[in-house]
């Protein structure tokens, strides 16, 4: 049975950081590119971050280079995504899942191309 957790969410106020973690159950991780996804209020799920099976390649959305960085040690069957600098703009719940429909040596931060996913974790950034 594959199961995927996040771990990590929580309330910051804007400028904190949080460390969001994945941990995957049942399966193998470093078998799959990995992506974050997240979904703010009366929005649509959006790509985040992803990150190839060796951890070579990185992708991230245009909303958060240079504020997000996404790492994954295989030995642990976890992959992370360090966020710092969080703006209100960032809050929703964040997804992270498997990626199963190829896509070349690299990653994608299209939903349509992940099958397993977690349940989802709340990162509020508020006053």
């Amino acid at each position: 049975q594959l199961q995927l957790v996040e771990s990590g969410g929580g309330l910051v106020q804007p400028g904190g950081s949080l460390r969001l973690t994945c941990a995957a159950s049942g399966f193998t991780l470093d078998y799959y590119a990995i992506g974050w996804f997240r979904q703010a209020p009366g929005k649509e799920r959006e790509g985040v971050s992803c990150i190839n099976r060796s951890g070579e390649i990185t992708n991230y959305a245009d909303s958060v280079k240079g504020r997000f960085t996404i790492s994954r040690d295989n030995a642990k069957n976890t992959v992370f995504l360090q966020m710092n600098s969080l703006k209100p703009e960032d809050t929703g719940i964040y997804y992270c899942a498997a990626q199963t429909i190829p896509w070349g040596l690299a990653c994608s931060t299209s939903p349509r191309d992940y099958s397993y996913w977690g349940q989802g974790i709340q990162v509020t950034v508020s006053s």
